[in-house]
């Protein structure tokens, strides 16, 4: 507890027995409650968990879970939606169960995924538990010890004090980063900020995979936990959920740390097109969402327009390169086309850009 605010780290674990036990026994002790999803291990992290839970005392400060009452009356219509709502989100989840005989008492929490679900529906079950048990402050802590836990007070400050309502960690921005991160993430990494910054509107982020960050409850309450991408673009998603909830960004400067015996389970080659993918698809989402449904935005037509514009200068892009190719005469129709075209639809998207970077300057703190 740090101010009078709880504190609860979540940890997503797949196969870490060999170092779920630092990362415990690192944790700093102003943690109230350390929630380990282990997503269906197939080695012993379950059992070196339990043991933990053991040896840990168990006088724990209590925490309930959270009971809301609110008068059955019709001017409480949306709050009774709410919370029947926050009382079956657990059904949507993949199916799992908490292994302690005593949550409310015990430091370390243990949920386990029936089936293996993937990194990001570990965390978002991690994320459901903090919120059910109204947690002030949630951070998210690698199961593979790769997070210094030494920086975590300063992750989490943010959302204490009420600057920001997510904060991520960069590495990018450390000194070391160049020299430490292997080059082929680096430059995966730089890649996806970049394709990042332009699908969740949060245009000064970087280091869009960091999974060492810390959330607000208020967050947490804002959107649809069980929706979270549940694989490794799980950092990108919830970037473009926060920032249509108009949830406020922070980052912080962290070490990038290697070399503590942890085994990267990602295949880069794999993730990045599958993430790019991914990040396509959420950027329309918030553009009709955010900017036609919620609050019509004059972006939204220019980003459209742009995007209609390309599409129909293919073919005369295409006959102006057949004709650099060839050394041919091109008419002037196609060439004027293609200029007219070219040029306004850079036009429309630089001044949709300009209109994005403006409306989320606010959320960036």
């Amino acid at each position: 507890m740090i101010n009078g605010k709880n504190i609860c780290v979540v940890v997503p674990a797949y196969n870490e027995e060999s170092q779920i036990s630092m990362v415990i026994e690192q944790m700093p002790e102003f943690v109230d409650r350390i929630v380990i999803v282990n997503d269906n291990s197939t080695d012993k992290t379950a059992e070196v968990v339990k043991g933990h839970i053991k040896d840990i005392s168990n006088n724990q400060r209590k925490i309930s879970k959270r009971d809301v009452k609110i008068e059955n009356s019709v001017y409480n219509y949306a709050d009774l939606i709410i919370k029947e709502m926050n009382e079956k989100e657990i059904d949507k989840f993949s199916n799992s169960k908490v292994e302690n005989d005593n949550p409310e008492n015990d430091r370390i929490i243990l949920i386990t995924n029936k089936v293996n679900s993937g990194v990001g529906s570990s965390i978002a079950r991690g994320y459901k538990w903090a919120k059910d048990y109204s947690m002030d402050c949630t951070a998210v802590m690698a199961g593979d010890a790769q997070m210094d836990p030494n920086e975590l007070e300063s992750i989490c400050m943010p959302v204490i004090n009420g600057e920001a309502d997510y904060v991520k960690g960069n590495r990018l921005i450390h000194r070391s980063a160049w020299l430490v991160i292997p080059k082929i993430r680096f430059f995966g990494n730089s890649i996806l900020s970049i394709l990042t910054k332009i699908a969740s509107g949060y245009w000064k982020v970087s280091d869009t995979q960091s999974g060492f960050t810390a959330i607000s409850l208020k967050a947490l309450e804002s959107i649809r936990l069980y929706k979270i991408y549940k694989s490794y673009g799980m950092p990108n998603d919830i970037l473009v959920k926060l920032n249509i909830a108009y949830c406020t960004l922070k980052e912080v400067e962290i070490k990038p740390v290697y070399k503590v015996g942890e085994k990267s389970k990602m295949k880069i080659f794999t993730v990045i097109p599958k993430i790019s993918l991914l990040l396509i698809k959420l950027f329309f989402q918030r553009l009709w969402v955010k900017y036609l449904f919620r609050d019509f935005h004059p972006l939204f037509l220019l980003y459209h327009m742009a995007i209609l514009l390309f599409l129909i200068d293919i073919p005369y892009i295409f006959k102006v390169l057949n004709a650099i190719i060839t050394n041919s005469n091109l008419n002037f129709e196609p060439l004027f086309a293609f200029l007219f075209l070219s040029i306004s639809s850079f036009q429309s998207l630089l001044f949709a850009m300009w209109m994005d970077i403006q409306d989320n300057e606010r959320l960036y703190r």
